[in-house]
């Protein structure tokens, strides 16, 4: 259980792959603003308490498999990744403004898939383990 975050009040382990693309799909991140990038990457998820279980940055896109405390959204991590690299980037690299003339220097949306330890097979039985009778009129509800 090392590897679960703890408080006074819950025990968690949330992890999710993450996946977003620059705007147009240029291939921008190459040579110094790839690793700006992942440095500054790196600096948000320090900063949030999420911890980068790996990290891929490609010319175009970024995947990350990261595991957050369960007081963060994905969608505000998210929010917070590409809004802050996009801005730091577009800052430090003015060559950047040229391409990305608007300041929207990444795709709008993102993919996500959750990941962990379990499949829902293993939940599905779990849950199964605790029903006394068939329940059959209130559909995927277990009432004990």
């Amino acid at each position: 259980m090392s590897n679960y975050r703890k408080n006074s009040h819950s025990i968690s382990n949330l992890s999710c792959h993450l996946v977003w693309a620059t705007k147009y799909r240029y291939s921008v991140l190459q040579g110094d603003i790839q690793n700006r990038c992942r440095d500054l990457l790196i600096q948000i998820c320090n900063s949030e308490d999420v911890h980068i279980l790996k990290g891929v940055v490609s010319k175009d896109h970024i995947h990350m498999h990261v595991e957050y405390p369960p007081s963060l959204s994905v969608s505000v991590l998210v929010k917070k990744l590409k809004g802050r690299s996009s801005r730091l980037l577009q800052q430090e690299f003015p060559k950047l403004n040229k391409q990305y003339w608007g300041r929207h220097f990444w795709a709008v949306g993102y993919g996500v898939w959750s990941t962990g330890q379990i499949t829902d097979e293993m939940v599905q039985e779990y849950l199964e383990h605790h029903k006394d009778k068939p329940n059959t009129e209130k559909g995927n509800w277990i009432l004990e």
